[in-house]
C-alpha cells in the first residue's frame, strides 16, 4: 500500500497481537487455538513481515502459504516465481511443510533426493488458469499443471463469486485439471470421494460455500451471495454459520466431515473489526456453545495444509477423528518443528 517497510512490520505485529488478545482464549475439540492460513503474496515480499508471522505460526495460531498476483506472465515466468517463493518461504522462514516419504515428490538435491516442499495456494484475483473472459491478471493456462510441478498440493482460490473467474462446479472438492484449448480456468479432473482412488500428482480444489442467503436479504428482498467471505460488511454470524453448515461442503462418504473454509483480505483496514473484534469474539462463543450443547459435535480449527490433510485421510477411509490427521500426507513446517 504504499507504507514504509517500518510501517508494515509494525502493523503485522499489531495483528498478530490483536489476534492473540481477542481469540487466544478460544480452544477446539484438540485442544488449538483459532489458526489462520496466511497467503501471502509473493509479489508483495516482504522478509520482515513474514518473519514477524513466523513468531505467530510458531506459537501454534497458524501457517502462512503461497498467494501470487501476475499479469501477461509465461510458463516459464510463474514457474520461475513458485519456485523461488517456495524455496524462499521454506529456506528463510521456516515454512511450508513436506510430503511424507509414500506421498513425496522428489527432486534431485545435492548428492542425495529430496522431497520437493510442499504447499496450498490462492491465485491472485481469482484467475487462476487465466481464468478472467478477457484474459488479464494471469496469462498462463497450464497453470495447475506448473502448480503440481513446484510442489502444490492444494489450491484455494475459491469461490470467486460474483467475479466472472467463478467455476461452473461449486461446493464440491474434486481434482483440478488444466482448461482445453479454447477454454479459461480451471477443470474438473475428478470428484474427491471415500474410496475413489488418489491421485497424487493432481491438484486439490478445496472450496468455500456459496449459496444465496436468504436470511440476510438487501432491501428486505433480494438475497445476498453467500461466499464465504470475512469482512467489515460481512462478518461471521450465527445465520451465516448455520448456511455454511447446511452447505454441507464434504467428501462423499464422509458428510459427518463438514468443511467450511473462509476467506478474507485480513490486514484492509475496514476488515479488522470482524476478525479482530467483538463480533468475532462472538462468533467463537457460538461455536463453543454449539459443542457444548451437542456432545455429537467436534470443532476442529484447522490450517490450509491441516484441512487437505483431512480430506486426503477422509478419501482413503480412515475412521478415527479428523483431528488426528492434521499431519497425514504432508507434514508440519519448519516453524512447528516440535510436531514432525
Amino acid at each position: 500500500g504504499g507504507i514504509s517497510t517500518a510501517s508494515a512490520q509494525a502493523l503485522v505485529a499489531d495483528w498478530c497481537e490483536r489476534y492473540r488478545c481477542a481469540l487466544g482464549a478460544f480452544r477446539d475439540s484438540d485442544g488449538f487455538a483459532p489458526r489462520h492460513t496466511f497467503f501471502y503474496p509473493w509479489d508483495e515480499y516482504e522478509p520482515g513481515c513474514l518473519d514477524q508471522l513466523a513468531t505467530f505460526c510458531g506459537d501454534g495460531y497458524g501457517e502462512v502459504e503461497i498467494h501470487l498476483h501476475h499479469r501477461n506472465d509465461t510458463e516459464e515466468g510463474v514457474r520461475q516465481k513458485l519456485t523461488q517463493c517456495r524455496d524462499t518461504y521454506q529456506q528463510q522462514h521456516g515454512f511450508l511443510g513436506r510430503r511424507r516419504q509414500d506421498h513425496a515428490v522428489w527432486a534431485a538435491g545435492s548428492g542425495e533426493a529430496t522431497a520437493l516442499p510442499a504447499y496450498a495456494f490462492v491465485h491472485g484475483n481469482w484467475c487462476l488458469c487465466n481464468g478472467r473472459p478477457d484474459g488479464d491478471w494471469c496469462g498462463v493456462s497450464r497453470e495447475l499443471s506448473i502448480l503440481s510441478d513446484t510442489g502444490c498440493y492444494a489450491d484455494l482460490t475459491f469461490p470467486s463469486a460474483p467475479s466472472p473467474t467463478q467455476p461452473r462446479i461449486v461446493n464440491t472438492i474434486h481434482y483440478g485439471a488444466d482448461p482445453r484449448a479454447g477454454e479459461r480456468g480451471p477443470r474438473v479432473l475428478s470428484s474427491v470421494t471415500q474410496g475413489g482412488g488418489e491421485r497424487q500428482s493432481a491438484v486439490m480444489m478445496i472450496p468455500g460455500p456459496l449459496a444465496l442467503n436468504w436470511g440476510g436479504r438487501k432491501w428486505g428482498c433480494v438475497p445476498r451471495l453467500e461466499n464465504g467471505e470475512l469482512s467489515g460488511a460481512s462478518p461471521a454470524t450465527p445465520q451465516r454459520l448455520q448456511l455454511w453448515r447446511r452447505v454441507g461442503v464434504h467428501v462423499p462418504g464422509r458428510p459427518e466431515w463438514t468443511v467450511v473454509k473462509l476467506h478474507t483480505h485480513g490486514c484492509i483496514d475496514e476488515n479488522q473489526p470482524a476478525l479482530l473484534g467483538p463480533s468475532m469474539v462472538a462468533f467463537h462463543r457460538t461455536l463453543a456453545a454449539i459443542c457444548a450443547e451437542d456432545r455429537n459435535c467436534r470443532l476442529h480449527y484447522v490450517t490450509a495444509r491441516e484441512l487437505f490433510n483431512i480430506l486426503k485421510a477422509a478419501e482413503s477411509g480412515q475412521n478415527a477423528a479428523p483431528g488426528a490427521y492434521r499431519d497425514f500426507v504432508v507434514g508440519p513446517p519448519p516453524v512447528l518443528s516440535d510436531r514432525i
